[in-house]
């Protein structure tokens, strides 16, 4: 067995950029939805075998370049889609925007391994994969957050069990996603070095213990006293900004949600869930442009009288802010993606800004430049969204302290909850119709890995599913698939206690990060001294 895979670093060294290449597309098959995580370890483990057989610095970074390269081009190839839904660009756009975002996104896993080989190029196997563990940590946190960030996907994203399996995501309270990601390369690099030590019966127990915590269902926790009521109405994406579709739309969210028991409940819809204008105070003939009345107090009223006056609702918005506008006149200048609350009144009781935009979908960056190119948004709509302030509680008292991230807000590890004032739950409101088949359970599967690692149950309205209610360990207490129109009601999951990530963050990633640094520096070193004193 050695022997034989002595000629891996031979045949790399042939097409080491195609072999960095292959083992990428591999590595994008363990993630939702194909979700074959043990194709996906064995390409780790080819990759730490490949990075660690570099014989200089730009082999490793080139090969760490390629294998990033295509890993996050296959695993982002839902972006694709986005562009199919859109008027103003062709579609084939899209197959060519994946690849290029991603010649910048490979830039950090080939950071990863330039680092790695430059620490412990000459350590064996096993510690190097702990180094390169430690750097690809410090490197995927980093593209979590420079230039607003774009951290999806995380490598340990497919560590995550079945719905109702946590898998080995079970670590996340104690480690944070990025720390996850690096005991993915630990543990690819342990059955490396199994088989490379001509342990390759040993390799079975390691594998066995993972496809055992991947699949072995999870105990449900226990519920709170507060109700919900969760609609999917299944509005596809090309009917979504119709005029001529929005009082269907509307009706079927009122007949999906009904009035209740009469016991208070917290009614939840998707983004994009109402089409009015609620705010007071645009010009009129906004509010003419998205309803016959024209009016934002009886498009309140209207939905006060849906919900019931038990109920609370928490639903998706357009903002605007209204400015002057280059003719004179008042007018919209930006817009805002926001969550309002409403209660059976339908008075406005608070609201939320979504932080972090998409570039590209919600603004255009380098407007100046890009728009006289022919380029513009993906999401309807001529001015940009603006951020708002980042993580923040809303007060809803008998219904609760809620937490909002809209849609893909919920893949930011370490940024979906306020820690000064920790809500009993998240809302993520979501249209997720944009992105194809690829792209939803993706998002689900992370919306899972910020319940475990918040201990905070997670429920998720989309237009299109998938809709879910996660509790705070991750477990799938219900689920509407994609294309159906349909709602969940029960109980709102109780919230754990503060985890170690939900009051460290990022400092506990880091602390794992330089574990693993320390570990593959260190150890050999110890053994080597001990060896030359025995």
């Amino acid at each position: 067995m050695r022997e034989r895979l002595a000629a891996v670093p031979a045949l790399a060294q042939r097409r080491p950029a195609l072999a960095a290449i292959a083992l990428g597309l591999i590595a994008a098959l363990a993630y939702p939805p194909l979700h074959v995580w043990p194709l996906g370890l064995a390409a780790l483990a080819g990759l730490v075998w490949l990075i660690h057989s570099a014989d200089n610095w730009r082999r490793a970074l080139w090969w760490g370049w390629c294998f990033g390269w295509a890993h996050l081009t296959l695993a982002n190839n839902w972006i694709a889609t986005a562009f199919t839904h859109q008027a103003k660009m062709p579609e084939f756009l899209g197959w060519l925007a994946v690849p290029l975002l991603c010649i910048y996104l490979a830039i950090y896993p080939a950071l990863a391994a330039l680092a790695a080989h430059l620490l412990a190029r000459n350590r064996p196997v096993w510690a190097f994969g702990l180094v390169l563990a430690g750097t690809w940590i410090v490197t995927e946190w980093l593209r979590g957050w420079v230039f607003t960030g774009y951290p999806w996907p995380p490598l340990g994203l497919m560590l995550v069990g079945d719905w109702h399996a946590r898998g080995v995501a079970t670590f996340l309270p104690w480690m944070g996603t990025y720390a996850l990601s690096g005991l993915a390369l630990v543990l690819a690099t342990g059955l490396l070095a199994n088989l490379a030590g001509r342990r390759s019966p040993g390799v079975i127990v390691p594998l066995a213990g993972i496809a055992y915590a991947m699949h072995v269902p999870v105990l449900p926790g226990p519920d709170s006293d507060l109700g919900y009521t969760l609609v999917q109405p299944y509005i596809p994406q090309s009917e979504i900004n119709d005029p001529a579709k929005f009082e269907e739309h509307f009706a079927r969210l009122a007949k999906l949600t009904g009035k209740g028991d009469g016991q208070p409940r917290i009614v939840l819809w998707p983004e994009s869930g109402v089409p009015d204008y609620l705010e007071d105070g645009y010009p009129e003939r906004y509010y003419y442009a998205m309803t016959a009345n024209g009016d934002p107090d009886y498009a309140r009223r209207r939905i006060g009288a849906v919900i019931g006056p038990q109920s609370t609702l928490l639903t998706g918005v357009i903002n605007l802010n209204i400015g002057r506008m280059p003719d004179g006149r008042p007018g919209a200048v930006s817009a805002r993606n926001s969550v309002m609350a409403l209660d059976g009144s339908g008075r406005i009781r608070a609201g939320y800004d979504k932080a972090h935009l998409v570039p590209y979908g919600e603004y255009l960056p380098m407007r100046a430049i890009l728009e006289p190119l022919g380029l513009s948004r993906l999401v309807a709509g001529s001015i940009d969204y603006l951020p708002g302030p980042g993580p923040r509680t809303l007060e809803l008292e008998q219904y609760g302290k809620a937490g909002v991230m809209i849609c893909y807000e919920i893949v930011f590890s370490g940024h979906v909850a306020d820690k000064t004032n920790r809500p009993d739950y998240i809302f993520n409101p979501s249209n997720d119709g944009w992105f194809g088949w690829w792209g939803p359970p993706q998002h689900l599967a992370q919306a899972r890995m910020r319940a475990i690692e918040e201990g905070l149950p997670v429920l998720r309205s989309t237009t299109t599913g998938i809709s879910a209610v996660i509790d705070a360990d991750g477990v799938l207490r219900g689920a509407i698939g994609m294309g159906k129109a349909d709602k969940l009601e029960g109980f709102v999951p109780a919230a754990n206690p503060p985890t170690l990530f939900g009051q460290w963050g990022h400092a506990l990633t880091l602390a794992w990060a330089a574990l693993f640094l320390a570990l593959g520096l260190g150890v050999p070193r110890v053994l080597a001294l001990a060896r030359a004193r025995g």
